[in-house]
């Protein structure tokens, strides 16, 4: 069963300094523990990069083999009707891996459900900075680190940044930062939320969010 919930933040600006605007997310959450619908999806998202692509070859798909290593009797040798048989060196492989494609499917209400649980648990570690994508005008690391020391960020967490567009300054001022991921609002996973200690939103990627995730 599903319950609404709803959470309100005060954004901030790049000098983290609150504003007097508020912005509120309605969020669909399971009334009891959803970590099995959570489980479900990141298994969905693991198997999609998974290529499948590894394959070994049987006996009939080894080159060679085709004539009698020896005759059947008479040699005190076990008898052998190819060299390219599993038991040889350089034979065949038994039982080894072929290509396939490895497909969980997950209807779009449960991955829609298993995203909004999971914004609402991690409700704390969600900070909102107004105008993010335009904020940081320069290509380079420490104008984006500012940004985080004012807002109070540690930057020695995993940070996730959600926004509704990539600009050239903001993705290589954070592209050198190991614990920053940058994603758009419109490529918001569950993997990604889960990884994150901190989640810095902007409003415009969180418009985004009610449009794509939330009924």
């Amino acid at each position: 069963m599903t319950i609404q919930k709803f959470i309100k933040y005060t954004p901030l600006n790049i000098n983290g300094e609150s504003l007097n605007s508020t912005q509120e997310l309605t969020l669909k959450v399971l009334e009891k523990s959803g970590n099995y619908l959570l489980h479900k999806d990141l298994l969905r998202h693991s198997n999609s990069k998974r290529q499948g692509t590894v394959s070994t070859k049987t006996r009939s798909e080894v080159r060679g083999g085709g004539r009698k290593p020896w005759k059947q009797k008479g040699t005190g040798r076990a008898r052998a009707g190819s060299n390219r048989s599993p038991l040889w060196k350089g034979g065949g492989v038994i039982f080894g891996p072929k290509p396939k494609n490895i497909v969980l499917k997950l209807n779009k209400k449960e991955r829609r459900l298993a995203l909004q649980t999971l914004l609402y648990n991690k409700k704390n570690n969600i900070v909102i900075i107004e105008n993010l994508e335009d904020a940081v005008t320069e290509f380079k690391t420490k104008s984006f680190l500012k940004i985080c020391d004012n807002c109070k960020i540690n930057v020695n967490q995993k940070i996730l940044v959600v926004v509704s567009r990539k600009t050239s300054t903001l993705k290589l001022a954070t592209q050198n930062l190991k614990n920053v991921e940058l994603i758009l609002a419109s490529n918001l996973n569950t993997f990604s939320l889960l990884k994150a200690k901190q989640i810095i939103l902007t409003p415009s990627s969180i418009n985004y969010i009610k449009e794509i995730y939330c009924d």
